[in-house]
């Protein structure tokens, strides 16, 4: 049984909800930040990445820019760029990229249910980027970003949200710099609420698809409060955390590539037979040649692109996790050949979202910063809703989600 819950969010006016609107504090850096918000008082960036306000250099750590953080909400609040919503909402977060739209479904999730496996994960959280998410929700007191959430669709659901867009006016329309559109309803009819938390309690899991380390910050807060509470019913605002839940069947994952920086003492001669263990390579010639199917990987190498088809014996397809082409590629090349043990602390091995083409791997093996690059098949939705039903967690960087969330459309404080 899944908990969804209406709140008061805070919003900004229409007019500026664009230029308020960023994306997730995870996803640039504070150089990135700062360029992206340069001349733009409105952007959410001075409350998710407040070191920008600080002199180049500052650690983004530092308990000054946590309260920098605090401070700018409160300006945010007090200039009215954002404003609570009177009663109770759920909210219709739509996203547009490349002409196909997928529907999210704005409310709380519970920190019980967090704590309980109702909300299933995929991924490890590391403590340092949990601590920080943490220190950034206790001192506002708020989720100022929402976390993004899939559920087994229901067609009871996707037919409520498709009447309400169809019927009500939409508050927010625009497209981002990036060229992704971004639509927003707010539902306040108490009928349709309530239609929908019945709805959700009838879901016996929800499940993080982007966004562990913020999930993991919310719960914990809110289970610390309910700690140091000793009135704690049960139904203070602490035990919600901001959500966009999206159905299964609307949602795509982008493949997340892997750039190496040397072939570990071998040639690319002696690295090709390595592989013909194990993989059927057929040379591809230097046209960019992308994974077609499951167990298919492309190899950029030298100039030349390659297909590497894995072998029958490196791969299980009834266990969840053996059947991942990133564990095939882990363990019989990032492992076994080039003597990369660990993904998540390795030096010599980066990472690239899909969604920049394999154009860039190319580009960084050509300019001489990588000596390889390995191309996957991107994860579908129904093995990673299987990696986490099985409470099996999926290896670093396997999933890449886009559009990401643009956060700052509504926010939901702890009181």
């Amino acid at each position: 049984m899944a908990i969804l819950k209406a709140f008061k969010g805070y919003r900004p006016p229409q007019n500026i909800s664009k230029d308020i609107a960023a994306r997730p504090y995870d996803v640039l850096n504070s150089e990135e930040a700062r360029i992206e918000a340069k001349g733009n008082p409105y952007s959410l960036l001075h409350i998710t990445k407040p070191e920008i306000d600080f002199p180049v250099g500052t650690d983004e750590h530092d308990e000054a820019v946590y309260l920098k953080a605090k401070e700018n909400f409160g300006i945010f609040i007090e200039k009215g760029w954002l404003i609570q919503d009177k009663k109770d909402s759920l909210y219709i977060y739509a996203q547009t990229m490349n002409g196909r739209t997928q529907y999210g479904l704005v409310g709380c999730a519970g920190v019980s249910d967090y704590m309980n496996n109702v909300i299933k994960k995929h991924e490890l959280t590391r403590k340092d980027k949990e601590e920080d998410r943490m220190k950034h929700v206790r001192i506002n007191n708020a989720n100022i970003e929402p976390v993004f959430f899939t559920y087994r669709s229901m067609p009871e659901i996707d037919n409520i949200i498709e009447n309400w867009i169809k019927n009500n006016k939409i508050v927010y329309d625009f497209v981002s710099d990036d060229g992704f559109g971004h639509h927003f309803w707010v539902i306040d009819n108490d009928e349709i609420i309530n239609k929908l938390i019945k709805l959700f309690e009838s879901l016996p899991s929800t499940y993080v698809a982007d966004g562990h380390h913020r999930t993991a910050a919310a719960a914990l807060v809110g289970n610390e409060k309910k700690k140091k509470n000793p009135n704690h019913t049960g139904k203070e605002e602490y035990n919600y955390f901001l959500a966009v839940h999206f159905p299964d069947n609307q949602l795509q994952i982008i493949d997340y590539n892997r750039l190496i920086k040397d072939l570990n003492g071998l040639t690319s001669t002696e690295l090709l037979v390595k592989l013909n263990a194990t993989f059927d390579v057929t040379e591809k010639g230097t046209d960019i040649y992308k994974p077609d199917r499951l167990h298919n990987f492309s190899m950029y190498l030298e100039g030349k692109w390659y297909s590497l088809t894995a072998k029958k014996d490196t791969y299980n397809d009834n266990d969840p996790i053996g059947v991942l082409d990133v564990t095939i590629l882990s363990k019989y090349v990032l492992d076994d050949i080039l003597g990369i043990k660990d993904l998540r602390t390795d030096k010599r091995i980066d990472f690239v979202g899909g969604i920049r083409g394999l154009g860039e791997l190319k580009k960084r093996v050509d300019k001489g910063e990588m000596k390889v690059a390995f191309a996957l098949y991107a994860v579908s939705m129904e093995q990673l809703l299987n990696i986490a039903d099985t409470n099996n967690i999926m290896p670093p960087k396997t999933t890449w989600f886009e559009p990401k969330l643009r956060s700052g459309l509504v926010i939901h404080t702890l009181d």
